[in-house]
């Protein structure tokens, strides 16, 4: 009898050994990171015209999010998985022209793709002076607002996306508080596995993220670049 309840105990051991490194082989930085994403921010110069740039490559429809009032902006949404989503934004030609000039260098864009991503977070104040002890350009802590279709307001809390000097590799965060996540009311069927940047000097940028808590890839480019791999109906499909 004691032979055998030892060698059910190793059994159980080795089992639960082999789960364990299989949980851990199935774990990488690429999508770790997809935990921290909250979303990515896709640019275009009209709505409409990148809502049918998306539904083509994923196969999910973004449904209009609302307007982002005094920013001369307004999107469109599609969730990516439980809390993580696509905003695709562009200018609201409904709004009168802003007094500064659009995020994510929306007016000069030259065509559509991904120029942005957003972090999640909640001790804002704590993210912003991490970044300024280590000279890393993430903006002071600000609040937005954006009215739904449905008349709802969501609010949140952010650091300033306008601080530039990185080309969107760096991510500016956002904390939703109690406002209802947006993924959660936005068109699901796509899943966001895998997100990665690259970037010409990709050694700084690579140190820059892990500063702020963020194990992203970051690989050797051209240029700098954002790339997300999403599954979708469409099938599995590389956005940059």
């Amino acid at each position: 009898m004691t032979i055998m309840r030892i060698r059910n105990a190793l059994f159980g051991l080795t089992v639960a050994f082999i789960v364990s490194m299989n949980a851990a082989a199935a774990q990488t930085p690429e999508t770790e990171i997809i935990d921290r994403v909250d979303h990515l921010v896709y640019a275009t110069a009209d709505l409409e015209r990148g809502i049918a740039e998306v539904e083509n490559l994923l196969g999910v429809r973004a449904t209009i999010g609302g307007r982002h009032p005094g920013r001369g902006t307004h999107n469109a949404l599609l969730a990516l998985g439980p809390r993580v989503y696509l905003e695709i934004i562009a200018p609201d030609p409904e709004q009168p022209e802003p007094s500064e000039p659009r995020t994510f260098g929306i007016d000069q864009l030259a065509g559509s793709g991904l120029v942005a991503w957003a972090a999640n977070g909640t001790d804002l104040e704590e993210v912003h002076g991490n970044a300024a002890r280590n000279r890393i350009p993430v903006g002071a802590v600000a609040e937005g607002s954006r009215n739904r279709p449905d008349g709802v307001t969501l609010t949140w809390r952010f650091t300033d996306p306008g601080v530039g000097g990185t080309d969107g590799v760096i991510p500016f965060f956002i904390d939703w508080g109690q406002s209802p996540h947006p993924a959660t009311t936005s068109p699901a069927g796509a899943r966001l596995i895998g997100f990665r940047v690259e970037h010409p000097d990709a050694t700084a940028i690579r140190q820059q993220l892990r500063h702020l808590g963020l194990d992203v890839r970051v690989d050797p480019g051209p240029r700098p670049a954002l790339i997300a791999i999403i599954d979708g109906p469409s099938g599995r499909v590389e956005l940059r």
